[in-house]
């Protein structure tokens, strides 16, 4: 079932309970199903009919695997009766708010996003059962721009307020002296824009001096004659569930990480192949795919990997509240990896540490 795309409205639904986001994208699809796969089916918490499985994304090629497991079919593989539903948003904002208000079983996200809703939910809301993804990210600005103090007073886009990117270019403004407000004031005007390709072309136009964007967007505004100012480090992505839904459907969770693993280890294995998998559900799902001229350097700026990278976590919600886009850093109890380390022991794989 195709969805039309997941605009503002959604984020209508929980927008006081949000000040972090995620990356960014465009548009939705999926096979359809009924009923509602955050139901539960008794105490023993397994399935014993079919549940529908309602999974949130993004099209940005840091979500590669997500993006390959729906073209490769291996979700619907492993997940065999169950059926999936997956929608693409236009912001991590959007996605955030959809798991809050209990619209999204399972979501693949950036860091900052879960974070808080980890935080918001007072720690009930989600569990991080795997990494994604690190790296594939930058802030990339006009030649003429050498360092942060060429940005004051210029007007640089990000995906969404809070949002792993958002957070990335403030904290490093303010690390070189310069400040930042959520209202666009301050040293530099933060602006946040979606999609992340009208930031694209707002770079193109001259409209901004540079924007902190995930890939492919970040490798566009390079190949436009921008450059990269700093990478930004650390987890770009990460797969979420619902804790209510884990709780119900264990083994359900267990066939959705068979078939993220599987992507992650068909990109090592067949990269280009792979490439042409997640740019071919990209085409599907938003209508538009990347310029072959992008694509291998989209992939390239990243990492993809089972491991969540807990001490970048870490990181990115120490930066987040030194911005005043947080204000607690614990993160007890938001890791849930016994699932994905049960089934990478089982397929002879190193396993990963909270």
């Amino acid at each position: 079932m195709r969805r039309p795309i997941v605009g503002a409205s959604v984020g209508a639904v929980v927008a006081g309970a949000l000040l972090l986001a995620g990356c960014s994208s465009s548009s939705s699809s999926g096979s359809s199903g009924s009923g509602s796969s955050s139901s539960g089916s008794g105490s023993s918490g397994t399935s014993s009919s079919a549940v529908t499985v309602r999974l949130g994304l993004l099209a940005n090629i840091t979500h590669a695997p997500a993006l390959i497991a729906l073209q490769k079919g291996y979700f619907t593989k492993d997940l065999g009766k169950n059926k999936l539903t997956s929608t693409v948003y236009n912001t991590g904002t959007l996605e955030t708010t959809a798991i809050l208000a209990g619209q999204l079983d399972v979501a693949y996200v950036g860091p900052n996003p879960a974070i808080n809703a980890f935080q918001k939910s007072g720690g009930t809301a989600i569990k991080i059962i795997s990494g994604v993804a690190t790296g594939g990210a930058s802030v990339v600005v006009k030649p003429s721009v050498t360092s942060a103090a060429g940005l004051k007073g210029k007007t640089v886009d990000t995906p969404s307020l809070g949002n792993t990117q958002d957070v990335a270019i403030r904290y490093y403004l303010k690390q070189n002296g310069l400040n930042t407000t959520t209202t666009g004031g301050g040293d530099v005007t933060i602006k946040p824009t979606t999609p992340n390709s009208n930031a694209v072309l707002q770079f193109q136009s001259g409209q901004i001096a540079g924007a902190s964007e995930p890939s492919p967007y970040d490798v566009e505004m390079v190949k436009d004659g921008g450059k990269v100012l700093f990478a930004e480090p650390g987890v770009t992505t990460i797969m979420v569930v619902t804790q209510t839904f884990l709780k119900a459907h264990p083994d359900v969770v267990n066939d959705l990480l068979k078939a993220n693993i599987q992507a992650e280890d068909y990109i090592k294995s067949s990269p280009s192949d792979a490439q042409t998998a997640a740019n071919a559900e990209l085409t599907t799902l938003s209508g538009k795919g990347i310029k072959s001229s992008i694509l291998p350097d989209a992939f390239k700026e990243i990492t993809f990997t089972n491991d969540p990278d807990a001490s970048s976590l870490s990181t990115d919600a120490t930066q987040a509240k030194a911005v005043g886009l947080l204000t607690s850093t614990n993160l007890n109890g938001i890791f849930d990896l016994t699932p994905l380390n049960t089934l990478l022991k089982t397929a002879g794989e190193p396993q990963v540490n909270p």
